[in-house]
């Protein structure tokens, strides 16, 4: 019999009760070292003080308009946002995958109205994930995310991952956007080499077509800098936000420049959820704490660390372990067997990792993780591929 719960996910038997910063604790008692962060969304651990009073405070005053009228909390985020990025303009969302739809949406309806409308396809690249929507199985294109959910939506090109020089090869007049993730997650914690998307920006300028880039998962502070494509030195004309930016409460974002935004007028595109002023109200005080130089300071050098205590893993464990990945507290680690291997024996020694495509396992902890819970963190690790 089918549970009341639909069965889409295949569930570790963990049930956990209270979190407290990096560590969350089941409800028979064990307290387990969290390194998934709800995968990159915990910006700052479970139960922040900071980001409690403020959902306490906001919930006292205003849950929840409709977008029928102007909301300052979102207006607020907005001017952040635009201040600190390449953007003219946002759209809030509750997710990564609605944040997917409205970029596809914008990207075309772009070229439609510069009597363009042939200006359809979007290049893709392989161990891409946009989200679960139908527009985003489609630009991923594996048989693992379209299989059993045709028609497909048409429209998207699917290239090798890496094979940055043959891009421009394929952009033609129907040719609406190139959409990346400058660090894949779910395709392995894969960087895009800063190189590539210089050239990729180059292309686009060139050919004629949008870039977009999806940080969903790699931004907010996740790499190390605001937004991954800032190691670049590149901007996009069109950028997907969600995950880390709301702390742990449903948030997302498009962020575009005027010209790309261009087309998307009154009754285009509408939320009932998005941009709510408790949403907003969170992911305001998200981004004053992560976008502190001070802050992103110390996160870079608590990745430094973490990363040489990694490596030294890795040479611990060479019939286990490949390579260390990634950026910034987006951290991967290659193994030379199963990633759910290691993540089950993690749960044994109380660490909770997140797989990944590529046998990655992906450390994704809460941005002010400390230094004491790093080298924890590394120790269960280790006893955990030890009993491999």
């Amino acid at each position: 019999m089918i549970s009341t719960v639909l069965p889409t996910y295949n569930r570790a038997p963990l049930s956990f009760v209270k979190g407290e910063g990096s560590w969350l604790y089941e409800a028979d008692g064990r307290r387990f070292l969290d390194l998934g962060a709800g995968i990159a969304v915990n910006t700052l651990g479970h139960a922040n003080p900071e980001l409690a009073q403020v959902l306490k405070d906001q919930a006292d005053r205003l849950w929840h308009v409709s977008n029928l009228y102007k909301i300052p909390a979102q207006e607020q985020l907005a001017d952040k946002l635009t201040e600190l990025t390449f953007a003219d303009t946002c759209f809030f969302t509750n997710s990564g995958t609605e944040a997917a739809e409205l970029a596809i949406k914008m990207a075309r309806k772009y070229w439609y109205e510069k009597s363009q409308p042939e200006k359809i396809e979007i290049i893709t690249f392989a161990g891409c994930f946009h989200g679960r929507s139908s527009a985003a199985i489609a630009a991923s294109g594996s048989e693992k995310m379209v299989k059993g959910f045709g028609p497909v939506l048409e429209g998207f090109v699917h290239l090798p991952f890496g094979e940055w020089d043959s891009v421009a090869e394929h952009v033609t007049d129907k040719t609406a956007a190139i959409l990346i993730e400058p660090v894949q997650g779910e395709g392995g914690i894969r960087v895009v080499p800063d190189e590539a998307l210089r050239l990729l920006r180059q292309i686009a300028d060139e050919k004629g077509c949008l870039l977009i880039f999806d940080e969903v998962q790699c931004g907010v502070a996740r790499t190390g800098k605001l937004f991954a494509h800032e190691y670049a030195g590149v901007t996009p004309d069109i950028m997907m936000i969600a995950k880390g930016i709301g702390g742990g409460f449903p948030l997302g974002a498009v962020l575009a420049t005027e010209d790309a935004a261009s087309g998307m007028t009154a009754g285009t595109h509408g939320s009932t959820y998005g941009g709510n002023p408790l949403g907003c109200a969170i992911g305001l005080k998200v981004l004053s704490i992560v976008s502190d130089p001070a802050f992103l300071a110390e996160l870079n050098r608590k990745a430094g660390l973490f990363r040489q205590k990694l490596e030294q893993l890795v040479a611990a464990h060479p019939d286990i372990f490949e390579e260390v990945r990634g950026e910034g507290l987006m951290l991967g680690l290659k193994c030379k067997i199963g990633p759910a291997d290691l993540v089950a024996k993690g749960y044994a020694q109380g660490v909770l990792t997140v797989p990944a495509a590529d046998n990655v396992v992906r450390l994704l902890p809460a941005l002010n993780i400390s230094d004491e819970e790093i080298a924890e963190a590394v120790s269960r690790i280790d006893a955990a591929a030890s009993a491999l």
